[in-house]
């Protein structure tokens, strides 16, 4: 059993497994009394030339108390007989997403999809519960006749609902979901506009305090980690405020090498815990990412967005091949803390939520 959170460290399940959940979300489900954490599952994952296969689906597991997960196996599998479906292991399929649609009773995933160099799109698929069985609502959709990056969703308590995502790689785009969150209404704001990478954000990631709102971004290079940035905001189609790098004591300037995809906030304690993946471990060598980012900047320099629609693009239905060997990515769970209203985060080496 674990008594503590070890940021960067080997995260084992209960099974004494290495916890397979990458670009993931963490939320609590209150009618069982679990925390829910669940995101691509990269056990097949071993990089190299040869190496065709980006995930293995999105894997589910539950815990009591955030330290301790016991694996719940596969709630969205893959599909590898058919490289015509967006979830074939081969395509690049990222960052899950599910909310639960009070309208519909449904639970709702969103996931990123990249099928090559030009196929990228979202698939929405639907359950009746959230470990599912999931169905297709949408294979191959472009919210807003655009491309899509890295996104976030969440819904109000009314019902209304959002997406937030990178139009890659000079937008970030926040758009009203359609009442059964399988889609956009057609309204949205642009926001952090005309950023290139490094600069440009990506992995949104939302929560709320105070009655204020609130939004995680990193910057753009791979996997290679790069300063974050928080912004406040009370209209999500309004003027986001920037406050600046939450990281604290950060000399290496890389968000303490990991980048956020998810932000927990535990009931009845007033705690709030910043949830990050370090992708890829073996490459944490702070002069290497920054001459990663100094080259991004040398090569987007004269780089100009493509603002026309993009229309839907077909999948290859070719063996796609991934050098990344995320299966060994970490994970970076630190506790928040507040400097009136900025978040912060302090490194710590090992810490127990409240």
């Amino acid at each position: 059993m674990m008594n503590r959170i070890k940021p960067g460290k080997p995260w084992l399940d209960t099974e004494g497994k290495p916890i397979q959940a990458h670009g993931f979300s963490v939320f609590w489900n209150e009618a069982e009394k679990l925390w829910y954490w669940y995101g691509e599952n990269k056990e097949k994952t071993v990089g190299g030339k040869k190496n065709t296969v980006w995930h293995w689906g999105v894997r589910l597991y539950t815990s009591p108390d955030l330290m301790n997960w016991t694996d719940r196996g596969l709630i969205i599998p893959p599909t590898p007989d058919d490289l015509s479906s967006p979830l074939h292991p081969t395509y690049c399929m990222d960052r899950p997403h599910i909310l639960y649609c009070k309208k519909t009773r449904k639970y709702v995933a969103w996931l990123k999809i990249m099928g090559g160099e030009v196929s990228q799109f979202m698939s929405v698929l639907t359950a009746d519960k959230f470990e599912g069985p999931y169905t297709f609502a949408r294979r191959i959709y472009k919210p807003l006749d655009m491309d899509t990056g890295d996104f976030c969703l969440h819904a109000d308590p009314d019902g209304k609902a959002y997406i937030w995502f990178e139009r890659p790689h000079f937008q970030l785009i926040c758009a009203d979901l359609t009442d059964d969150y399988t889609g956009v209404t057609g309204k949205y704001s642009v926001h952090y506009d005309g950023l290139l990478p490094p600069l440009t954000r990506e992995a949104p990631t939302y929560f709320e305090r105070d009655g204020k709102r609130y939004l995680f971004t990193s910057g753009t290079s791979g996997y290679y980690p790069n300063p974050s940035k928080v912004c406040v905001f009370t209209d999500p189609h309004g003027e986001y405020r920037d406050l600046g790098d939450p990281f604290i004591g950060d000399k290496s300037n890389t968000s303490f090498s990991s980048q956020i995809t998810s932000v927990i906030r535990v009931p009845g304690t007033g705690q709030y815990i910043a949830c990050a993946d370090r992708w890829m471990p073996q490459w944490y060598v702070k002069p290497m990412a920054r001459q990663i980012i100094a080259g991004m900047e040398r090569h987007f320099k004269d780089y100009k967005p493509d603002t026309s629609p993009r229309p839907v693009t077909p999948l290859p239905g070719t063996l796609q091949t991934h050098t990344e060997n995320t299966a060994a990515s970490r994970y970076v769970w630190l506790p928040m803390e507040w400097q009136g209203e900025k978040p912060v985060i302090r490194w710590v080496d090992e810490w127990r939520p409240q």
